[in-house]
């Protein structure tokens, strides 16, 4: 079947054909697809169902030689990377398209791929391997330029601003950790404003599976100053980037001034009352929480829509918010006050008010839920409450160092004071 592949190859043919070429990857053979139409060539993965564009008639033309030479060429430098270069190259072409369309800048940002040898050497200045996945991705691009907006998603509060840049090879090489409680960790991102990086663990080690990625958090009750609690965001790194990736694309994280911001929405989170039509995403914090002693840091972005067929006469103005908050431990908390975020906003039909606020609990997960006031402006006298919906805000699965003591907390939920206002400002925002 190889012979008939690389004859067809040979002979330039540009009819489309179909063939199935097994080949032996480490110990188990993968049976991929190859396809040949419009003078493109497709590979596709039977295992896991995807495919991507391999060479191209461009290709063949700038490489001045055969389909045969081109296709060995490419085989010889990428084979090794199979099982999961369909998927990793479809990942970055899907990014890279939807970046051009949503956030140019950012492409300008992205490195070019790495080479073998590269990748060899940092091996070798580690002592250590890289999972062969990590590797497929950094031949394909080698992260992005140290700069600001970072690729892995922003976040942005009143004075706090994140940033996460997916790391080159280089730097995330010279970031490896040997130190007591982050032994045999890559970094995979890196924030200029906070320090915080996402970690790859390459060993099995101090509680850590390898190769899942994390945020590190320091345990502040541990004894031992070294103890690192670890909030989980994948069990390897394909998981961890295609993820991500998929959330992008689909476009579950909002593009904010030229930023991915990482906020989730759960499309039943909608609640419309009349005219109007409220939304609410959230987003976890990891570098403003803790898991010893327990405190989970969350923001959330509110969307108020007055819809645009409705009449003029419907116009309002926001006066007074109240929110209900459950904890997962039974708990329950009411608080109301003036606007939202010190702002009274009037809607009009067609016009968009967003605002972000935060919220802080000791608990893994619990739900907000309310209602917000307003007035007519025709008619000042005509009150009516816009239906808040309930939105879930739950921790991400999180670990322990190996051989820690469990420890129980009596730590209540906290919504600060004055309900919203201390927690916005630079990420508000409002159009019509």
């Amino acid at each position: 079947m190889e012979n008939t592949l690389l004859q067809t190859l040979a002979a330039d043919r540009v009819s489309p054909f179909h063939c199935i070429y097994p080949m032996h990857l480490s110990k188990k053979s993968k049976v991929l697809t190859f396809n040949f139409c419009k003078g493109n060539y497709f590979i596709k993965s039977k295992t896991q169902h995807d495919s991507c564009l391999v060479l191209n008639s461009a290709d063949r033309v700038l490489s001045g030689t055969s389909w045969y030479c081109l296709f060995r060429q490419y085989y010889r430098d990428l084979g090794r990377y199979i099982t999961y270069y369909p998927v990793l190259k479809r990942a970055w072409e899907q990014l890279k398209t939807f970046l051009q369309q949503r956030c140019p800048r950012m492409i300008a940002s992205l490195k070019e791929g790495a080479t073998e040898l590269e990748l060899n050497n940092i091996e070798a200045q580690i002592n250590g391997s890289l999972p062969n996945d990590y590797r497929c991705s950094y031949r394909i691009h080698n992260g992005q330029k140290l700069v600001i907006p970072g690729l892995m998603g922003s976040m942005s509060l009143s004075n706090h601003y994140r940033s996460e840049v997916l790391l080159d090879i280089e730097t995330a090489g010279g970031g490896f950790q040997q130190r007591k409680g982050m032994r045999h960790c890559l970094p995979l991102t890196f924030c200029f404003h906070t320090g915080l990086s996402q970690y790859m663990a390459l060993e099995s080690a101090e509680g850590r599976h390898k190769f899942e990625s994390f945020y590190p958090c320091p345990d502040q009750t541990a004894q031992d100053p070294s103890a690192i609690n670890m909030f989980i965001t994948g069990s390897s790194f394909l998981d961890w980037f295609t993820t991500y990736i998929h959330n992008v694309v689909s476009g579950d994280f909002p593009i904010i001034r030229d930023q991915i911001f990482r906020y989730v929405h759960d499309k039943g989170c909608v609640a419309t009352t009349d005219d109007i039509t409220v939304s609410v995403s959230t987003s976890f914090l990891p570098e403003l929480s803790s898991v010893h002693p327990p405190h989970f840091f969350f923001t959330y972005r509110v969307r108020i829509e007055m819809s645009s067929k409705a009449s003029p006469e419907a116009a309002c103005q926001l006066d007074s918010r109240y929110w209900k908050i459950t904890t997962s431990d039974g708990n329950v908390e009411e608080v109301q006050g003036p606007g939202v975020v010190g702002e009274f906003p009037v809607m009009r039909p067609g016009k968009v008010h967003e605002y972000s606020s935060c919220t802080t609990f000791s608990t893994h997960s619990e739900y907000m839920e309310g209602h917000y006031t307003f007035h007519r402006l025709a008619n000042k006298e005509e009150v009516f409450q816009v239906a808040i919906p309930r939105f879930h805000m739950v921790c991400p699965s999180y670990r322990e160092p190996a051989g820690r003591t469990k420890t129980s907390s009596n730590y209540m939920s906290h919504l600060d004071d004055n309900g919203e206002e201390d927690c916005d400002g630079d990420s508000d925002s409002s159009a019509t």
